[in-house]
Formats: C-alpha cells, sequence, structure tokens
C-alpha cells in the first residue's frame, strides 16, 4: 500500500475513504495524495453542490470502504452529534472511484462494519 501511495499523482484533489457507520453522520476520511492514511482527517460532507456518490444513487451506505478521488475544499468544523464531536466541513465539487475493494487500513477486526460503534482511526 506504501507504494501504491507513493505512486500517486499530485494534484490538487484528495483520497478519500467513505467509512460509513449507521449511528454516525460523518462521510469517511480524506487525505492529499502522496500521504499515509495515518494523516486522513474525518470528515463531514456538504452536499450543495454534488451529491455523495452513495446519495446520488439513493442507496446510503452502499460505498462503504470504497475509496476516490475526491475534489473540492475544506470548510468550518461542524458538529456531529452521535460522536459528540466537531469534524472538518468538505465541500464536495466531484469524485471518482479509485477502488471498490482497497486494501485495508484500520487495526481494529471490523472497523468497517456499519453497525458496530467503534470509530476507528486509519495506520
Amino acid at each position: 500500500m506504501a507504494a501504491a501511495i507513493a505512486a500517486e499523482a499530485p494534484g490538487d484533489y484528495w483520497i478519500g475513504r467513505r467509512y460509513y457507520k449507521r449511528d454516525y453522520k460523518f462521510w469517511g476520511y480524506v487525505r492529499r495524495p502522496q500521504q499515509p492514511w495515518s494523516t486522513a482527517q474525518m470528515v463531514m460532507m456538504n452536499e450543495q453542490e454534488t451529491l455523495a456518490p452513495d446519495r446520488a444513487q439513493n442507496t446510503i451506505g452502499s460505498d462503504n470502504n470504497y475509496e476516490y478521488k475526491l475534489y473540492g475544499t475544506f470548510a468550518e468544523q461542524v458538529y456531529e452529534p452521535a460522536s459528540n464531536s466537531f469534524y472538518p466541513e468538505f465541500l464536495l465539487k466531484k469524485y471518482e472511484v479509485i477502488s471498490v475493494s482497497p486494501g485495508n487500513i484500520y487495526r481494529e477486526p471490523g472497523a468497517t462494519d456499519p453497525a458496530r460503534r467503534i470509530i476507528a482511526k486509519p495506520r
């Protein structure tokens, strides 16, 4: 995985990993290209301009653990009540699917299970 990350083209985009949990409203993790997943930030998605992929298909969470190339910018911190935490808001402009079955980035077993009430951090 480290070699694949190092081979990413630099540019004005982000790499996002969808992290769907039934009980939370955050979108997932976002990092800069060529940066390790340990630097990624959990984000709330602002869909004013473009709907997130699963919402565009009206199948919330169907893209859990998919990896995307995201275009957009960060805005303010917003509150997510179920986790009682603030997360940066990502203003989504456009996206492209990179992989529907990318490698594991979490230490905790079952981290991507939508029913588990854990918020795993990427390694």
